[in-house]
């Protein structure tokens, strides 16, 4: 029932572009701090997350139009007036419903390439 407090419009955003915790948390640190610049190294300390998984989500938000990026640097950049919008309902709605927004991601099924990636057998060099 708690998932019932999350509009169905911004259900359907978090659903399209949001793969985990970190790719929600790292947009939201951009977004408070508009006017910085952050590498991923730089964001992964902040957020306590892995170097490398923050740069994976920081490269999808970047593809998606939802941050820039220029030489491995990252800044909140959103011209899509729509999305800007609703990344700031999500703020907003995200410091008061933090349980039902992240069960949402979490419903969410993997990315297909990378559920397939973790069976592939590497070579050893």
């Amino acid at each position: 029932m708690a998932d019932a407090l999350i509009p169905d419009d911004l259900r359907e955003f978090i659903l399209r572009y949001f793969d985990s915790i970190a790719q929600l948390e790292a947009l939201l640190l951009l977004r408070e701090n508009p006017s910085e610049k952050w590498t991923a190294e730089q964001t992964a300390k902040r957020l306590y997350i892995d170097a490398r998984q923050i740069t994976a989500a920081l490269s999808h938000l970047c593809e998606d139009g939802l941050l820039g990026c220029q030489d491995d640097v990252y800044y909140f950049e959103c011209e899509d007036a729509g999305r800007r919008s609703m990344i700031d309902r999500l703020a907003a709605i995200y410091t008061r419903h933090i349980v039902p927004v992240t069960n949402i991601i979490h419903s969410k099924p993997p990315r297909i390439q990378e559920f397939a990636d973790a069976f592939r057998i590497k070579k050893d060099r």
